[in-house]
């Protein structure tokens, strides 16, 4: 599950429950009615930061789930790609969100726990027990199209791309700054969402129209914005 607390006009989603806060149905559905329901009251100076209680920021999939007690393999693999159609409307919504967005990843972020990461506009992390990690070339599991679309619109080098998914590589945060993956680094997890809150008060002093920033995004990432199914939206000017 996940919790939804403000601090200011900063929110924060806390993924709390299961340690490796695995994406099962129940847990996507709950960021998404969060996401839903933050939506709708966002003010001008609104700002969310995700985290996660613990030592992980998410595992990524509950294969358990996908695997369940059957032996049938096709209903595994049915399971599996529900889960995958379920995350798709979360990565839309933080993507369309009307807010500035921040992800404190606390420890491990791992294949779709990765792409939920990425979705956010602002990554930090903690560099001392922390990997950002895409298992897919590693476990023989094909890369759902709106996944490599995010990350290839979220991650510039051709050179960074290659390592996080084709050589299924674990970086760290340190690594992940030199690869233009990560904002910054820090030393614990608590220091984490310490920077994460300091740049989330900033961010809320400029007191942003949400919907406004929300089609700003939105045209930096138009390939992304298409494959999750976001049109633009005609904004009168103020002007």
């Amino acid at each position: 599950m996940c919790s939804l607390e403000k601090r200011g006009n900063v929110w924060f989603l806390t993924l709390t429950g299961d340690n490796q806060h695995r994406l099962n149905p129940t847990l996507i559905q709950s960021i998404l009615l969060t996401l839903s329901k933050l939506s709708s009251q966002s003010t001008p100076g609104s700002v969310l930061i995700t985290t996660a209680h613990g030592k992980y920021f998410s595992t990524g999939f509950d294969l358990a789930w996908a695997r369940g007690t059957a032996s049938d393999s096709a209903a595994a693999v049915d399971r599996l790609h529900f889960m995958v159609d379920s995350l798709k409307p979360v990565a839309a919504a933080l993507m369309s969100l009307p807010m500035p967005t921040i992800a404190a990843v606390n420890g491990h972020a791992s294949a779709a726990g990765f792409l939920l990461a990425i979705c956010h506009d602002y990554v930090l992390m903690r560099n001392d027990n922390a990997v950002l990690y895409m298992p897919e070339v590693h476990l023989a599991l094909p890369l759902p199209e709106y996944f490599a679309v995010v990350m290839r619109s979220k991650i510039r080098s051709a050179t960074a791309l290659r390592d996080v998914l084709l050589s299924g590589a674990k970086v760290t945060a340190a690594e992940a700054v030199k690869m233009g993956i990560v904002d910054s680094a820090h030393d614990s997890a608590e220091r984490t969402v310490d920077a994460a809150m300091r740049l989330g008060e900033r961010l809320a002093e400029r007191k942003w129209e949400g919907e406004v920033y929300a089609e700003i995004r939105k045209s930096l990432y138009p390939e992304a914005c298409g494959v999750l199914g976001l049109a633009q939206k005609a904004l009168a000017s103020k002007i």
